[in-house]
């Protein structure tokens, strides 16, 4: 029985294990004569495979950050700053510049005293809306600031690290003071530049330092707020340095005055100045950290000597400043005098107001239509249908605008820096 059943075991073997043998012969027959790589995992390229040899350096694989188009309603990200004795202002500047679209940063340097700070949270903490739509930060670990030193600008490199940690999809920083005040309403902004390339960088500069070069960038600093926790003004040091030659520096625009060291950035550039994926802004930090009034120039030099971004400078501040003549280190404070030549100017914010608050009562009314202590009118703000909860309405009105007399002005601003035939041959000049 045995004997019998051993050669039909070998036929149902055989005869498969020869059909296999031939088939994987002709297979790889025909791999060879139709693959002209020698490579067994040959892989057909891509006809978008870029041919030509790049080094492959880190920075190659970093890329800028993509806009969203225009059209769309841009959202805005705001520091506002203040020291001891300006926690009414920020409030009232805070209510003035407030929109649900928009995202704001409060700091209130370390000078402060604790019944201000504490004062500041209260407010913030008890304002419902604030509450409901959760986009105004306080900053809980205050910087200590001197102003003509180099903690203004790591302040203001802080505040832009929370709102791109924390603050969500925004399309431009604005950094300001208690001391500052808007001229349009949010609706006006947001309106209008609803309609500008979010690449654009609207900060004053110029190549030509002039008198600077003296009295900022050959003298050596020492700010004692990057140690200290009490505020005291910079010293000087005995010894000079020559002005750099890896980088230019850039300034101000109008050399004649101080400076400004308000601006309104795009988020790409926000982002570089923080990530500095090829070092420059890091090491322009560090050269600016001895620096006189280095706010007035850091930003500036940095945009300037940055390839990726020297061409998406506008030349203006978005400010109405009035400098005494001969200029002081601080311009002088606006008044009701200056209301007019305010409205003309056709900027956006002003700066620098004081104690005076008739002017601000003006722009409340005239300007803003603001009520005391309340917000700015607006679509967002309706509270006629008392069923709705203030969430509600806001998601509902955010994105529409009301734009009103404001926004034709900051057009007019906007509309004539960037229509401008020789626009692309002005930037960082």
């Amino acid at each position: 029985m045995e004997t019998a059943i051993k050669p039909l075991r070998k036929k149902t073997w055989f005869f498969p294990l020869i059909l296999s043998l031939l088939t994987s012969s002709i297979l790889i027959l025909f791999s060879l004569c139709f693959t002209s790589s020698p490579n067994p995992f040959h892989r057909i390229p891509s006809k978008f495979k870029n041919t030509q040899q790049t080094p492959v350096f880190v920075e190659s694989k970093l890329n800028i950050s993509p806009t969203k188009p225009p059209s769309t309603v841009p959202k805005l990200a705001y520091l506002i700053s203040g020291s001891s004795g300006d926690v009414e202002s920020l409030k009232r500047t805070l209510k003035a510049l407030y929109h649900p679209l928009n995202q704001y940063v409060v700091h209130l340097d370390l000078e402060s005293p604790a019944e201000e700070r504490l004062e500041l949270v209260e407010f913030v903490k008890n304002e419902a809306v604030f509450r409901e739509v959760g986009n105004v930060r306080l900053v809980d670990r205050s910087n200590l600031v001197t102003y003509r030193g180099p903690t203004m600008v790591t302040n203001t490199l802080h505040a832009a690290a929370i709102l791109l940690k924390e603050g969500g999809d925004w399309d431009w920083f604005i950094n300001l003071s208690a001391s500052d005040y808007p001229l349009v309403t949010q609706d006006d902004l947001l309106h209008t530049f609803s309609t500008v390339p979010r690449d654009l960088n609207f900060i004053e500069h110029t190549s030509d330092i002039g008198w600077k070069e003296f009295q900022r960038a050959k003298p050596l600093i020492i700010d004692p707020g990057l140690y200290s926790l009490k505020k005291s003004d910079v010293f000087w040091v005995s010894q000079k340095r020559s002005v750099p030659t890896a980088y230019k520096l850039f300034t101000d625009m109008n050399t004649m005055f101080i400076g400004s060291a308000w601006m309104m950035l795009s988020r790409p550039f926000v982002e570089y100045c923080l990530w500095g994926w090829d070092n420059l802004p890091r090491i322009v930090l560090m050269y600016y950290a001895n620096f006189l009034s280095s706010p007035e120039g850091y930003f500036h030099t940095v945009i300037c000597n940055a390839d990726e971004f020297k061409n998406t400078t506008v030349n203006h501040d978005l400010h109405f400043i009035s400098w005494d003549n001969p200029p002081k280190q601080h311009p002088h404070f606006l008044s009701i005098d200056d209301y007019e030549r305010m409205v003309e100017s056709h900027a956006p914010f002003a700066r620098k107001f004081g104690a005076d608050k008739e002017v601000l009562d003006k722009i409340d009314v005239e300007l803003l239509g603001r009520e005391p202590g309340g917000f700015v009118t607006s679509n967002w703000f309706d509270r006629s249908d008392t069923n709705k909860t203030i969430a509600e309405s806001v998601s509902r009105n955010a994105t529409e605008l009301n734009p009103g007399p404001g926004a034709e002005r900051i057009k007019t601003l906007i509309g004539g820096m960037l229509s401008d035939k020789d626009f692309h041959m002005k930037h960082c000049i």
